[in-house]
């Protein structure tokens, strides 16, 4: 008598998905986005290297603000895709203020360096989930 796994046995156990080559692909991505926010920092001057140090921080001062993991605004400050519109949006629009773009550079860096260091996107229990990317949380 064999007994069938289903996708959610399948999902409990063994080694995360992609673990160790994740990292490295979240660590280069954060090294070339820290790369290109000094770049237009040095390029632009003192507002866009301003605007990229308080972005780069946006997650600590979040928290020190009293946002805690369950929240919405904790939520959204970890997503990737928020900052990655703003650079997208940037880029093809037409605005030309180079402090938000290099804001976006350094939002988006943190959130590389969090993911390259293991610390994934943040749970809404407060744990973080380091092998998978930027999907919500399933309720079991």
């Amino acid at each position: 008598m064999t007994t069938e796994r289903t996708p959610d046995d399948a999902s409990r156990s063994g080694p995360p998905v992609g673990g160790r080559p994740r990292k490295i692909g979240w660590g280069a991505l954060a090294l070339f986005l820290a790369a290109f926010a000094v770049f237009e920092s040095v390029k632009y001057g003192l507002p866009t290297t301003a605007a990229a140090l308080l972005f780069f921080a946006l997650c600590d001062l979040a928290r020190l603000a009293g946002v805690r993991p369950p929240g919405m605004l904790y939520q959204a400050v970890h997503r990737v895709w928020i900052p990655l519109v703003v650079l997208i949006a940037y880029s093809l629009g037409p605005v030309a203020w180079p402090p938000l773009f290099t804001a976006a550079l350094g939002w988006l860096t943190r959130i590389a360096v969090e993911r390259a260091f293991g610390r994934g996107f943040p749970l809404t229990d407060g744990s973080s989930r380091s092998s998978d990317a930027d999907t919500p949380p399933t309720a079991s």
